[in-house]
């Protein structure tokens, strides 16, 4: 039995919509606000190639609304009167979108007096009564009442699925009734009224009650209360509100369609490559153009040094065209030919397959490596599905591999290395001469995209692979690896190997080409591997301190549920906001700060905290949620998170996840114990150093304001660290116009909250909110920090401004900081990026200075004190364990160490605490 026929129809005018808000202001020059407008057509693009992958197609069309009124105008002149104006940039781009997507292989219908929806809806009318299967790409509900079993809309910016099923569980009533709905509720983006009052939930039970609009209509006398008189009043209404929501399916194309049958003239055609390529040059769409195959092909190779790539584009096309040779080894005979081609290539790459995505407890299940352009080769070594061929004895192979892995002299390429070099070291491997990676190059080069291999690849060469999903599915149906057949498991693998290679010959190039950004990946590579004998070390966790301050917290929680109760006059569900809201607006008459989306009144965060200054149950609450947290995240769960072999906890650090450079921690996070208060200080007394041994600390002094007098040039802020004097001090007293020694500890206080608040942008709003003062007196404070800085108000100018020109920003050693929205025509966005670009060089610059540090010191415990383990890296801040006896050493050359990686215009400033715990080495 052959498969129906697939039509899809992409209903474009919501599309470019949907794009225009959804991307960054991009431009055809970046950085340049006068060049034309791309960020709907970039949108588009990545829409309609994302939806062709995702549902092939026989037939399609992209449908647009044309300019100019319809029969709806002319039925209701106030229809659509209320929306507004297209903006002008997304106008400029409308021509240009047809363009490209004619050239993506899309039919476009543009007909003029004809709704693009009622386009659809005769397409899709006729399709289904040819018996093919029609797919609706929009996010538009009104498309609903076009769904049968032949017509399915998906909304691919969600995922959503509007079949027969999802319609009915999504507005209640069947799509047959979609229309009588929409007439009943009206539509406010169109502009048609609906019945007063009567909202989804009312229309819904109406219609299922009575079966139709017209059965209700004639029942309308029995429908009770405020309802029931709007439903009466708008009797005469109802017939034209009917009229205008409904869809039209049989709408005369013939005019349009090149004198062909409706479905025939909207075959799928196919990409138009050569002229694409000119369509991308011209809008800045640099890599959409390489990507694209070529009829030319040069030869990348003919230089002799394969890696001395000549163009981007020559890869992008080579990896697209070529042929691949994926090779399987099941013989000692040809391991052993693959193991002569590796130690003799200039670079190989290498992955793995494996149990876990736990790195320090998943095993081996196969290896695969590349050493030239579609060559690899897989080793299965622990498959054991059904029909799992004889491998190669995996303690065995590894043993015959440990000579070529472990020689720095050797040098690989990985994806993601930290976690091949954990998985060796699973197997007592310790993988020398990493040379490369090609997550951290594109990590360096364009930190504001996605990093992983299947992107990469796509992105660089136009390479789409095998997705682990293929291999071994979803959710509870998923597979183990191991139970992969062979086969299909050394091409997926093979094929991880040799697009690893591909990119890293796209990426290492421009890498090379500028001296700033290979430095920045130089020292990525270095903390790669100081983060791998971090994670590695991991912390010893007291588990008994633990359970104590779990029971304790659980006591203090119940303590506060009662609190709460006996000031409501009631028990309540604390986490129910409709409760809540009944609790604090109805019953104890407090002020609504705030209402959600949908209208209620809001009880979030904010509010609470908001309320929390004149009444005690959202002080209350705010404790008891923050305890909850507490309890949840740190106190029960870090006990389950150590290796119950060894009572260490290992944290993950996630290396290009940050947009500043900045790491983060998972399973746990150590970065966000909550410090300020002494339930979430006592956390840090369970991270435990173990007998004999003593827990040591070393963090930068206050390193964002060092770094904003070194990139500034201020003189005053110059010499307050150069000086060593209290910067808050210094600051207060420069405020206040006070001296050193009369400075309060409220102004210091107050010069504090400025000192770190203008780094982050702070408006006088913000100021005034977190000091508890008038808007007005903290603009004035502001006025007068500036006039006393004024260097610091200088760089803050022009670092938007060459924001502005660039569309980036660097830190000191020269990594980029990407903002797309710099000069996006919506000024909230705007005024976010305008306040990151001042934010974003000081807080690069201490993650490049930290990565510094850690990197030097790891390399002096290496020569001389391999007792002395660094075993967590938070914020600005090393911490240690080491023997008691190392403790004078440790105070003398780590804050040496920590200072001597970078000579600002102001001294670097490291203070050691030590300890039995962490808390304690504070």
């Amino acid at each position: 039995m052959t498969r129906p026929k697939t039509l899809v129809l992409v209903d474009g005018s919501s599309y470019l919509y949907r794009a225009f808000h959804a991307m960054p202001d991009l431009r055809a020059v970046p950085g340049d606000p006068a060049s034309a407008p791309t960020g709907a057509i970039r949108g588009m693009i990545n829409m309609l190639q994302a939806l062709k992958k995702e549902v092939p197609a026989d037939y399609a069309a992209c449908v647009f609304d044309a300019s100019g009124p319809t029969f709806r105008d002319a039925l209701y002149p106030e229809y659509k009167q209320h929306r507004a104006p297209m903006p002008d940039d997304l106008r400029a781009q409308i021509e240009p979108i047809h363009e490209v997507v004619r050239l993506l292989g899309w039919p476009v219908l543009c007909i003029p007096g004809v709704e693009a929806d009622d386009v659809i809806g005769t397409l899709a009318a006729t399709a289904a009564g040819q018996g093919m299967q029609v797919v609706i790409s929009s996010g538009d509900k009104d498309l609903s009442q076009l769904v049968n079993e032949h017509i399915t809309i998906i909304d691919t910016m969600n995922g959503k699925k509007r079949d027969v099923a999802g319609v009915t569980a999504e507005f209640g009533v069947p799509p047959t009734l979609m229309v009588d709905y929409q007439a009943l509720v009206g539509d406010a983006v169109d502009n048609v009224p609906g019945v007063p009052k009567v909202g989804p939930k009312t229309a819904a039970k109406w219609l299922t009650e009575y079966g139709s609009l017209d059965a209700l209509l004639a029942n309308a006398g029995a429908i009770k209360g405020v309802a029931g008189e709007n439903l009466r009043g708008a009797l005469d209404w109802l017939p034209t509100a009917r009229t205008l929501v409904t869809i039209k399916t049989d709408c005369d194309l013939a005019g349009h369609l090149d004198g062909l049958p409706a479905i025939d003239a909207i075959a799928v055609g196919a990409e138009q490559a050569d002229v694409l390529r000119d369509f991308y040059q011209k809008y800045g769409f640099k890599s959409l153009a390489r990507a694209l195959p070529s009829a030319v092909v040069p030869d990348a190779g003919a230089s002799g040094d394969l890696f001395a790539t000549p163009d981007a584009s020559a890869v992008a096309v080579q990896a697209q065209q070529r042929e691949v040779t994926y090779d399987t080894i099941l013989t000692w005979e040809q391991l052993d030919g693959w193991l002569a081609r590796l130690k003799a290539a200039p670079l190989a790459a290498l992955d793995t397959e494996t149990t876990s995505l736990d790195e320090l407890r998943a095993e081996i299940v196969g290896v695969s490596f590349s050493v030239e352009p579609g060559a690899a080769a897989y080793i299965p070594l622990a498959h054991n599905g059904p029909d799992a061929p004889p491998q190669l004895p995996l303690a065995e192979v590894l043993e015959r591999l440990r000579p070529w892995l472990e020689d720095p002299a050797c040098p690989k390429l990985g994806q993601h290395v930290k976690y091949d070099r954990h998985v060796f070291a699973n197997h007592g491997i310790q993988v020398r001469g990493y040379a490369h990676d090609t997550m951290l190059q594109s990590y360096v080069l364009e930190v504001h995209k996605p990093h992983g291999l299947t992107s990469l690849a796509e992105r660089h060469t136009g390479r789409t692979g095998i997705s682990y999903e293929d291999l071994c599915g979803k959710g509870a149906k998923q597979i183990p690896f191991a139970q992969v057949p062979v086969d299909k498991a050394a091409a997926y693998s093979c094929e991880d190997s040799d697009q690893t290679l591909d990119v890293h010959r796209v990426l290492w190039p421009q890498l090379q080409a500028d001296d700033k950004l290979r430095g920045i990946y130089e020292l990525e590579m270095a903390c790669s591997e100081t983060l791998f004998r971090i994670e590695r070390n991991g912390v010893l966790i007291d588990a008994g301190k633990l359970a104590a301050q779990s029971h304790a917290l659980g006591q203090r929680i119940l303590q506060l549920e009662q609190e709460a109760y006996a000031i409501a006059g009631q028990p309540f569900n604390l986490g129910s906001p409709k409760q809540l809201g009944e609790i604090f607006f109805d019953k104890l008459g407090m002020p609504v700060v705030k209402k959600t989306a949908t209208g209620a009144r809001s009880t979030d965060e904010e509010v609470l905290e908001k309320l929390a200054e004149d009444y005690p149950l959202p002080a209350k609450l705010l404790e008891h949620r923050s305890l909850c947290k507490l309890k949840g995240t740190y106190t029960d769960k870090l006990s389950t998170l150590a290796d119950p072999r060894t009572g260490r906890v290992h944290t993950h650090y996630a290396q290009a996840v940050a947009v500043t450079g900045r790491l983060s921690s998972n399973e746990p996070n150590l970065q966000n114990i909550p410090i300020r208060t002494p339930e979430g200080r006592r956390v840090r007394e369970a991270f435990v150093a173990p007998a004999g041994r003593v827990i040591a600390s070393a963090d930068y002094s206050q390193i964002e304001l060092r770094i904003m007098a070194h990139i500034s040039g201020d003189e005053a802020l110059l010499h307050a660290f150069r000086e060593g004097l209290d910067v808050h001090r210094a600051t207060a007293a420069e405020v206040f116009g006070v001296a050193l020694d009369q400075v309060s500890s409220e102004q210091r206080r107050y010069a504090k909250v400025i000192n770190f608040g203008l780094i982050y942008g702070m408006s006088s709003f913000g100021l005034a909110k977190n000091l508890g003062i008038e808007t007005k007196a903290a603009a004035a404070y502001i006025d007068r920090y500036f006039q006393r800085y004024p260097g610091v108000k200088q760089y803050m100018e022009e670092t938007k401004a060459q924001a502005k020109a660039r569309g980036y920003v660097e830190t000191v050693f020269g990594r980029r900081l990407y903002l797309p929205e710099i000069n996006s025509p919506n000024g909230p966005r705007r005024g976010a990026a305008e306040r990151a670009a001042i934010n974003a060089p000081m807080q690069g610059t201490a993650a490049d200075l930290i990565k510094k540090a850690m990197v030097a010191v790891q390399g002096e415990l290496d020569a001389r004190k391999p007792e002395v383990l660094m075993i967590m890296q938070v914020h600005d801040e090393l911490v240690f364990e080491l023997p008691e006896g190392e403790v004078d050493w440790l105070r003398r050359e780590i804050p040496r160490l920590m200072a001597g990686v970078a000579a600002l215009q102001v001294p670097l400033l490291a203070e050691v605490g030590v300890g039995p715990d962490w808390d304690k080495a504070h």
